[in-house]
């Protein structure tokens, strides 16, 4: 009878130990489900978190949507955000740390009309620019600032338009350029009936001011967590494999998108044309954060004249230790 008990304790033990082992993990996006997160719904639909012993769940963005409120209101482990955004967030008082970047290059551009005789920046005055808010302007304003260009309207001056996330202003001739990326924006604009023949491009990465895009990041005071860490470790692990999955197959990775996305708002044939653009800009990194393209973010960043997006060199805004564990041999 004793030992009857004591092994029904130990069992109970053994599972008391299990439930308190949290392998879940909430990943918030910066925007709504399409290629661009591919990665992550790659991993989650082919076992990739499972082998990991995680449970993820992927939580969608939006126009409503700010993944670091999200992060800082607990309702997520880790999102996806701009560099540009998480250090302008970090020096305001939330301390967001890049535990990985999968994006090794920037898909920010303008996209303008070729017939507003724009051939470069010092063109833009006097014109009208759309660009996107919520922490994606950071990296237009240093730009313009690097520049000397004032962004507050006037002949000498760019006029900014708020730019709603959609190419509007541009079809309308409301904007003489708007704020675009490579794998999606640019594309509905051709989809739109526009031949490239008409438009002029400044990809951001041709122009010197290219920010990294598309990071990880958490909470600092999360990293002291050794369980949590762990978690990261391993969800790092299995969303670059799923990012290599995706890199090698486009159409089926756009597939897997397209399985997921809820509001049955995006098409076949702009979720491939998407994925392998981003392709693109993933496909030289292992994930781990490249020193270097984080000090030119940061540079860009400091060197916003007399209204900088940020003021100071920051400190521990990223961490090696995850994707060190994570991408070992």
């Amino acid at each position: 009878m004793r030992t009857m008990f004591a092994t029904a304790a130990l069992a109970t033990a053994f599972a008391g130990a299990a439930a308190a082992q949290d392998d879940s993990v909430t990943l918030q996006l910066k925007w709504v489900t399409q290629a661009q997160f591919a990665g992550y719904y790659v991993a989650q639909e082919e076992g990739f978190y499972a082998d990991e012993g995680l449970d993820v769940t992927i939580l969608p963005g939006g126009p409503d949507i700010a993944p670091s409120q999200v992060l800082a209101g607990g309702g997520a482990d880790v999102m996806v955000d701009w560099l540009p955004s998480a250090l302008s967030a970090r020096e305001k008082g939330l301390p967001l740390v890049n535990i990985a970047q999968p994006f090794k290059t920037s898909g920010l551009m303008l996209t303008c009309w070729k017939d507003a005789g724009i051939e470069g920046p010092e063109d833009f005055r006097g014109r009208t620019i759309g660009v996107w808010f919520f922490g994606n302007e950071y990296p237009f304003l240093s730009w313009m600032s690097q520049a000397g260009i004032p962004t507050e309207g006037g002949e000498d001056g760019i006029t900014v338009l708020k730019q709603g996330f959609n190419v509007d202003p541009l079809l309308q001739r409301q904007a003489d350029c708007i704020s675009t990326m490579t794998y999606n924006e640019y594309n509905q604009v051709l989809e739109a009936g526009v031949t490239e023949d008409e438009l002029t491009t400044f990809k951001y990465e041709d122009q010197g001011v290219a920010t990294l895009e598309d990071g990880l990041y958490v909470l600092e005071e999360n990293l002291e967590d050794p369980e949590f860490r762990d978690r990261m470790v391993r969800f790092v692990r299995a969303s670059m494999q799923g990012w290599k999955w995706a890199e090698e197959n486009p159409e089926e990775a756009a597939m897997i998108v397209l399985d997921n996305d809820e509001t049955g708002a995006q098409t076949e044939e702009h979720q491939i044309a998407m994925m392998q653009e981003i392709a693109k800009l993933t496909e030289a990194t292992d994930g781990a954060l490249d020193e270097a393209d984080y000090q030119r973010t940061v540079d860009t960043l400091l060197a916003g004249g007399s209204d900088p997006v940020i003021s100071q060199e920051p400190e521990g805004a990223w961490t090696h230790d995850i994707t060190d564990e994570a991408l070992a041999e």
